[in-house]
């Protein structure tokens, strides 16, 4: 069963000697420290010693609390479980563990901490689908002023970061997301300068964008500063140092203000963003989008992830219908993401680049050129190989005049004045 287990002998107490003595008299805070904490009383129940301590139980809706006194040593045991089955309690746990333990001031605590059981994250894809990683234990958990942070250490894909909920990024896998983010736009474009990610927060695209020796400056605009501090402390197997590098500049605001009134031009802009709910729909609107590419230089692209085809094909189909009504040339493509749990579409939006017109050869040659290194997934073949749609996928992102035959086979697109 998950939970966690607090233990603590404390010694030397300095409080009122009487507290380690009346029972009944702990019994009214104890449960005044628990109600404190969010977790619920069920029962109490102490025993008082004749002339000595006390001992008692706590029952949670949670677990339980144990305490046992020694007044003649100055000093007591302390026990705290709370089961994190159905949620996680261990921020409370620790919460009603620390305020017992200053309720007696001891001069020592000697503490344990227990995680038993594993966490199940659960990962929904839907309404009705979903997947699961199992993690060893949780790092930390925070409420930053957007959203809830949670790092866990996972035996599969190492450190793991999630974002009110959901996968967002781990150790071992995130070169999958952040080389097909990157990589297949920036490397289309005949000399790439300056790289704007929105988002991205994680530094994982910022490094990708840095490989490309053409490349002056890189923005990155994220707007919760916890998640740039997480990463910096827990996920340098992601950013890999891109945070120190003179070419990244690092702006805390809000992205979609700062493409709104920026006057600069860059050759690409990478929306790294969580997914269309909430706070972060208006960054997947048609007039963003309209925003982003009037800030692109005159080869530039804007690149973002558009879904899950298999498990939201309405939500793909209507994000790829919003950048065919602002861009000459969209490029879906996708590729299975281990973290997600799915296959995945992105989008190369542009109104004169097309990464999908270079070979297999053409991209290799790029690629040596440039002297990308440290590549896992990127190469010319997987350059072909995404931009090759399975025909369901076609259908969903195809523009709203693309005649197809009975067969599904493409005769021609008939496409609007161009823009």
């Amino acid at each position: 069963m998950n939970g966690l287990h607090l233990i603590g002998d404390l010694s030397g107490c300095r409080c009122d000697p009487q507290l380690l003595l009346e029972g009944e008299r702990f019994r009214e805070r104890c449960v005044q420290f628990v109600n404190q904490s969010g977790l619920t009383v069920l029962d109490a129940s102490f025993h008082q010693f004749a002339g000595g301590g006390f001992t008692g139980v706590v029952v949670l809706a949670e677990s339980h609390v144990a305490i046992h006194t020694w007044p003649e040593r100055q000093g007591l045991t302390l026990d705290v479980y709370v089961c994190n089955y159905s949620a996680d309690n261990s921020a409370k746990a620790r919460q009603l563990f620390e305020a017992i333990v200053a309720h007696f001031a001891p001069a020592e605590v000697a503490r344990h901490a227990i995680e038993r059981g594993e966490h199940l994250l659960m990962e929904p894809l839907n309404d009705s689908t979903g997947f699961y990683i199992k993690a060893s234990r949780m790092l930390g958990e925070w409420q930053t002023r957007f959203q809830k942070m949670q790092i866990y250490d996972t035996p599969h894909y190492g450190k793991l970061f999630r974002l009110d909920g959901f996968n967002m990024t781990s150790e071992r896998e995130e070169f999958v997301y952040h080389e097909n983010l990157v990589h297949p736009a920036l490397t289309a474009h005949a000399a790439p300068k300056r790289v704007l990610i929105v988002g991205g927060g994680d530094g994982g695209s910022s490094e990708e964008a840095l490989k490309h020796p053409s490349v002056e400056q890189v923005t990155m605009v994220e707007i919760d500063a916890d998640v740039i501090r997480v990463a910096k402390e827990h996920f340098h197997a992601v950013h890999r140092g891109a945070f120190d590098s003179p070419r990244l500049r690092v702006l805390i605001e809000d992205g979609m203000r700062f493409v709104r009134e920026t006057s600069e031009r860059f050759d690409l802009i990478a929306l790294d963003l969580n997914d269309p709910m909430g706070p972060a729909e208006a960054l997947y609107s048609t007039e963003f989008f309209q925003q982003c590419r009037q800030a692109l230089a005159p080869q530039g692209a804007l690149v973002l992830h558009i879904g899950a085809p298999v498990a939201r094909p309405e939500r793909v189909a209507e994000l790829a219908q919003r950048l065919n009504g602002v861009f000459r040339i969209v490029r879906p493509y996708t590729m299975y993401i281990p973290l997600y749990g799915s296959q995945w579409a992105m989008a190369v939006c542009s109104d004169k680049l097309d990464p999908k017109a270079f070979t297999a050869d053409e991209i290799d040659r790029r690629i040596e050129q440039r002297k990308l290194a440290d590549l896992r997934f990127y190469n010319g073949e997987t350059h072909e190989g995404v931009f090759a749609l399975p025909t369901f996928v076609r259908d969903l992102v195809a523009p709203p005049r693309l005649k197809t035959t009975a067969r599904g086979r493409r005769l021609g697109v008939v496409r609007a004045a161009a823009k």
